[in-house]
C-alpha cells in the first residue's frame, strides 16, 4: 500500500451551513440508494462568489465507529472515507468538486445472525463550527414493521426523523406521506435523547400497507473497493490530519502464505498476505542457468613462488627456537605400480568377503525354498491322503446304505471285484471237484447276496417313490417366477397354483401316519369335500374308500388292519391330483402328455423289454446308427453280466463340460460327446493313464484341452492329473515346454481318436471344420513376395 497524500490542488471545500450539510446528506444518500452497480458519481458544489477565499478544512469522519455487520471471508478488510487530505493555512486554492467514492451504498441486513453496520458518508464539508457536530454520529436501528426487519445505520446526530424517512423513500418504494416514523414530531435525533456514538431504537410502518406494504430490503452484497480512501492519522494528543491514501492494484498474483478453503463455499482463507511488490533481480547480463555454470572444469597449473626466500637457522650468536620443529624422515619411495597394486590388493579382498556374504544369502535361500517346498508338498501329499480316504469312505458308506442308481452300481461293481478274487483264489487252491464244489458254495453265496441288494433296492424304491411324489406335487404347487432388470425374484399365484398347494396338503395330511383320531376324521371330511366338486367314476370311489374307512375306525378297527384301506385312498387320491381337468397345473410337468397325438412323437421300440418308450429313456452312444435298447435294459443286462461303475466317468466327462463352460468360447463338442465315448477314449486310446506320469488312479484324472487356444475335442486333448493339468494349461509355447518324441506321441493319440470319431456323423462335421480351418491357415503361412517382382 503507497500513501501519497493528495495534492493541494486538487480538493477545495466550500463553507456551508449546517442545513445545507443535511439537504446534501439527504441528496447523496438518495444518489447512492440508487446507484446499485457501484459506480462513482460526482457531486457539484454550490458556485461561489469570486474574492472569497474559503478556508480549508478536513472533511468529517465519523470516529470510532464500529459497524455491526460482520465482513464476508472475501472482503475481511474495512474501507475507510474517501476524504481529501487538508491543505496548510495561507494557501488559497480553487475549489473542485471531489468524487465519491464507489459502492458507498448503506448495507441493509435482517437481524436474525445478520447485524449490519452502515457507515454514512458525508459528502459535504461545512464550517469549522459546524464540522464538530457533524462528527458526531450515532446509530440508529430502524426495525420495520410488518416485516419485523432491523437495519443498523450511522446517522449525525443533528439530522431530524424527517430526513431518516427520505433515506429510506427510495429503498422501500414508498411516498414519504405514507411512511410513518415514530417521533415524527421531534427535529433531531439529540432532541430524543441520543448521545454521540449511541444507540436508539425508531419503527417505521406504512399508513397504507395494502397499497403500500412495507418489504424487506433486499441487501448489497458486493463491495468494491474504491481507488481513494481517506485515513486519519493522528499527528498530536489533540490533532489529527486526514490523508488521502491510493489504492494500488496489483498486477501480480500474490504469494501464497499458507491457508485454507472452505469445502461447502469453496472461499478461500489465507493465514497471511502481502501487498508488497517482491522486488526484481537486476540483470547482471550474465546468463547464470545454463549448462557450462553447472560443470566443473579442471586444469592443471604449476605454480610457483615469484621471490625466492631464505629460511634462518640457528648460528652463533642467533638462537632460534626448534619447539615447533617436526623430524621428518623419509620413507620407502612407492612406485605407480606398487600402489596401483595394492589398490587391487585391497579390491580383491572386498570382493572375496561381499561374495562370501552374497552366496552365504543365495544359500539361505535356497534353503528356505527348500524347506517351504517340501513343506508344501507334504501337505499336499497329506491332503491327497485325506481327499482318498474321505472317498473311500463315502463309497463305503453308499455301499452300505445304497439311495442312487450309482450307489447300487458301487454295490454290484463290489460284488463283481469279490466274486473275481474269489475265483481266482479257488482256481489256485482248489482243482478238480473240490474246485467244483467251491465255485457252488460260491455261487450260493453270491446268489444270497444278490438277493439282499434287491431287497434294499426295493425299500429304497418305495422311499425314493414317496419323495419323488412329494418333489413332483412341489412343483406343481410353485408360484410363478422371474427375474427383473433390477435383479430381484418376482413371485406370483395364479388360481392353478393355489389350487394344487391346497391338493398338495391334503395329501401330505393323507399321507401321515400315526393320527389322532379326531384328526383323521377332520381330514377324511376335508378330503371327501374336495373331491366331490367333481362327479366321475374315480371320486365316487373315493368317497365311497373314506366312508368305509369312517365307519371301520368309527367300530374300533386296529390301524394295522387299516393300512391296505388308507393306501387305495392315497393312491386313487394321487391319480385325482395328476387329472388335469381336476388340478389343471400338472399338465405342464407330467411325462405323458394329456394330448394323445403327442405320444406318436420320438417314440421308438425298446428290443430288450419289447415296449414302446419315449427318447428320453435310450442313450445313444455317438457312434451308434440304431436305437437299441433303453437305459432300463442296459442297467439290468450290467448288473447281470459286467456289473461296471461308471460314477467316475461321469463325474470326468462333468468336470469337462464344466471347465469348457468356464472359456465362454461357445465349445460344443465336449456337449456332444456322451459318457460312452468318453470311457472309449480313456481306455483304448490313453489307456487309463496320465500321458506325462502314468498315474491310472482315474478318479485325480482329467481331461483337458492340448492347445487352450482352441476348441476341446477328441483330437485336441490330453489326459493328465489334475496337479499336472494346472500346470500344463499355464504354458504358452508347446513345442518349447515339451520334448519333440512326447509331442509325437501325443499327435499319434489325436490321429486315432480322429479316425474313430470320424465315422460319427454329427462329430465328423466338427472335423470338416477344424480342417477348413487348418488348410486356410497353412495357406496364410506363405513366403512374402519381393519388392521388386511383379504379380
Amino acid at each position: 500500500m503507497h500513501i501519497k497524500p493528495q495534492a493541494e490542488d486538487n480538493i477545495e471545500t466550500d463553507h456551508i451551513s449546517t442545513a445545507e450539510a443535511s439537504v446534501l446528506l439527504k441528496t447523496r444518500t438518495d444518489a447512492s440508494q440508487s446507484n446499485e452497480d457501484g459506480l462513482q458519481k460526482e457531486q457539484e458544489p454550490a458556485p461561489e462568489a469570486r474574492g472569497q477565499e474559503p478556508e480549508q478544512e478536513p472533511a468529517p469522519e465519523p470516529h470510532g465507529q464500529e459497524p455491526e455487520q460482520e465482513p464476508a471471508p472475501e472482503a475481511c478488510r474495512q474501507e475507510p472515507e474517501q476524504e481529501p487530505a487538508p491543505e496548510p493555512h495561507g494557501q488559497e486554492p480553487e475549489q473542485e468538486p471531489t468524487s465519491e467514492p464507489q459502492g458507498q451504498e448503506p448495507a441493509l441486513e435482517q437481524e436474525n445472525d445478520l447485524a449490519v453496520g452502515n457507515q454514512e458518508e458525508l459528502l459535504e464539508k461545512g464550517k469549522q463550527g459546524v464540522s464538530e457536530h457533524l462528527c458526531l454520529f450515532s446509530s440508529v436501528k430502524i426495525m420495520l414493521v410488518p416485516d419485523i426487519q432491523r437495519i443498523t445505520m450511522a446517522f449525525n446526530i443533528d439530522q431530524t426523523v424527517g430526513m431518516l424517512k427520505q433515506c429510506f423513500v427510495s429503498q422501500l418504494k414508498v411516498p414519504q406521506d405514507v411512511l410513518q416514523v415514530m417521533f415524527q414530531g421531534i427535529e433531531t435525533l439529540m432532541d430524543i435523547g441520543v448521545r454521540p456514538h449511541g444507540t436508539i431504537q425508531i419503527e417505521m410502518f406504512s399508513l397504507d400497507p395494502e397499497q403500500y406494504p412495507i418489504k424487506a430490503i433486499k441487501l448489497q452484497q458486493d463491495y468494491n473497493m474504491p481507488d481513494v480512501i481517506t485515513v486519519r492519522v493522528q499527528t498530536d494528543i489533540d490533532t489529527f490530519q486526514d490523508v488521502a491514501v491510493e489504492i494500488e492494484r496489483p498486477t501480480y498474483r500474490k504469494p501464497f502464505l499458507g491457508g485454507f478453503k472452505h469445502r461447502v463455499t469453496g472461499v478461500e482463507f489465507h493465514n497471511a498476505g502481502s501487498q508488497t511488490e517482491p522486488k526484481k533481480r537486476c540483470d547482471k547480463g550474465i546468463q547464470v542457468f545454463c549448462r557450462e555454470t553447472q560443470t566443473v572444469v579442471e586444469k592443471n597449473k604449476h605454480q610457483q613462488t615469484r621471490n625466492t626466500t631464505s629460511t634462518q637457522m640457528t648460528k652463533i650468536g642467533l638462537y632460534v627456537s626448534n619447539m615447533t620443529d617436526k623430524l621428518i624422515k623419509p620413507r620407502t619411495y612407492l612406485t605407480a605400480e606398487e600402489y596401483h597394486k595394492q589398490r587391487l590388493d585391497a579390491v580383491i579382498v572386498l570382493q572375496t568377503y561381499f561374495r562370501r556374504w552374497h552366496a552365504i544369502n543365495v544359500v539361505q535361500k535356497l534353503r528356505e525354498e527348500k524347506r517351504l517346498r517340501l513343506e508344501w508338498e507334504a501337505q499336499e501329499e497329506l491332503r491327497k491322503k485325506r481327499e482318498k480316504e474321505e472317498r473311500l469312505r463315502r463309497e463305503y458308506e453308499r455301499r452300505l446304505n445304497p439311495k442312487t442308481k450309482e450307489d447300487f452300481e458301487l454295490l454290484y461293481h463290489a460284488l463283481e471285484l469279490w466274486r473275481q478274487e474269489e475265483i481266482e483264489r479257488i482256481n489256485s487252491t482248489f482243482a478238480g471237484a473240490e474246485r467244483k464244489a467251491a465255485l457252488c458254495a460260491l455261487l450260493e453265496q453270491e446268489t444270497q447276496l444278490i438277493a439282499s441288494i434287491g431287497r434294499h433296492k426295493l425299500n429304497t424304491d418305495e422311499e425314493n417313490q414317496q419323495k419323488a411324489i412329494l418333489f413332483f406335487l412341489d412343483k406343481c404347487a410353485e408360484p410363478k417366477r422371474w427375474k427383473a432388470y433390477d435383479g430381484k425374484i418376482t413371485e406370483m399365484d395364479t388360481q392353478f397354483t393355489l389350487r394344487s398347494r391346497e391338493l398338495l396338503e391334503i395329501y401330505r395330511s393323507i399321507s401321515m401316519k400315526d393320527l389322532p383320531k379326531d384328526e383323521r376324521l377332520d381330514v377324511l371330511l376335508t378330503l371327501k369335500h374336495t373331491v366331490k366338486e367333481h362327479e366321475c367314476k374315480l371320486t365316487h370311489e373315493i368317497v365311497e374308500l373314506i366312508d368305509r374307512e369312517a365307519d371301520l375306525m368309527m367300530r374300533g378297527v386296529k390301524e394295522c388292519n387299516l393300512e391296505g384301506l388308507r393306501k387305495r385312498i392315497c393312491t386313487l387320491f394321487l391319480q385325482y391330483i395328476k387329472t388335469p381337468i381336476f388340478n389343471p397345473e400338472v399338465a405342464r410337468v407330467l411325462k405323458v402328455p394329456p394330448d394323445p397325438l403327442k405320444l406318436y412323437k420320438n417314440i421308438y421300440f425298446c428290443r430288450g423289454c419289447k415296449s414302446y418308450l419315449p427318447s428320453t429313456e435310450f442313450s445313444v452312444p455317438a457312434n451308434s446308427r440304431t436305437v437299441g435298447r433303453c437305459r432300463r435294459c442296459c442297467k439290468l443286462d450290467n448288473e447281470a453280466r459286467r456289473r461296471e461303475a461308471f460314477l467316475k466317468y461321469k463325474l470326468m466327462l462333468k468336470n469337462l463340460r464344466k471347465s469348457e463352460a468356464d472359456y465362454q468360447d461357445d465349445a460344443k463338442i465336449a456337449h456332444v460327446v456322451q459318457q460312452k465315448d468318453l470311457q472309449y477314449m480313456v481306455e483304448n486310446i490313453w489307456g487309463c493313464q496320465s500321458a506325462l506320469s502314468a498315474w491310472d488312479d482315474l478318479h485325480d484324472l482329467v481331461m483337458v484341452r492340448w492347445d487352450k487356444h482352441c476348441e476341446w475335442s477328441p483330437w485336441n486333448t490330453v489326459l493328465l492329473s489334475k496337479d499336472e493339468a494346472k500346470a500344463h494349461l499355464k504354458l504358452h509355447n508347446l513345442q518349447e515346454a515339451y520334448e519333440m518324441v512326447f509331442i509325437h506321441r501325443i499327435k499319434h493319440k489325436h490321429i486315432l481318436a480322429k479316425n474313430y470319431f470320424s465315422q460319427i456323423p454329427e462329430i465328423a462335421s466338427f472335423l470338416h471344420k477344424g480342417d477348413d480351418q487348418a488348410h486356410r491357415n497353412e495357406l496364410l503361412i506363405t513366403k512374402p513376395i519381393p519388392a521388386g517382382s511383379k504379380a
